[in-house]
């Protein structure tokens, strides 16, 4: 697997559409406890500056979580177009009506009475370390090296993985 690693806007247009086509990742707390907390969350956006968005009910154990120990780990998977993104990060909480309006999505109101409703906040995740695993040239050419090198001997694996800077 070669290693590519990037950074500033390079590692942000990486980070942004890793995890904007997965949308869906698993969010850990309490990374200092065993076992650590992790839930399914839906990504708002990803921003210019590679900070990741989400909405979150300011009273849910995950916010208390946060609240106590800031730091997160997020992991995203797109199992179909085998792309991996591992981010450890810092969590800022924000309740205030601009910043909720700014990223309020009408799937919220699954679990929310609008954006107007007291319980809603929002969570910034702002990246430390982002890890990638993706594939150099699709799934489909990927798993045809792979079986070729599976074949022959000759490892010439597609993937590539490295460190995103943000």
């Amino acid at each position: 697997m070669a290693t590519q690693n990037l950074s500033h806007s390079e590692a942000i247009q990486k980070l942004k559409k890793l995890a904007e086509d997965a949308r869906v990742c698993m969010m850990t707390t309490n990374l200092d406890q065993r076992p650590a907390s992790a839930r399914p969350m839906y990504l708002q956006e990803v921003d210019d500056e590679g900070s990741l968005w989400f909405i979150s009910n300011k009273t849910s154990d995950k916010n208390a979580e946060l609240k106590n120990n800031s730091k997160t780990q997020l992991y995203f998977m797109n199992e179909g177009n085998s792309e991996y993104l591992s981010i450890y990060g810092d969590v800022q909480i924000f309740t205030d009506q601009p910043t909720i309006d700014k990223h309020w999505s009408i799937m919220a109101n699954a679990w929310f009475d609008g954006k107007e409703d007291p319980e809603v906040s929002i969570l910034k995740v702002n990246a430390i370390d982002v890890r990638y695993w993706d594939t150099k040239h699709g799934k489909f050419l990927d798993m045809a090296m792979m079986l070729y090198s599976a074949v022959t001997g000759d490892r010439k694996n597609g993937g590539v993985e490295g460190k995103l800077v943000v």
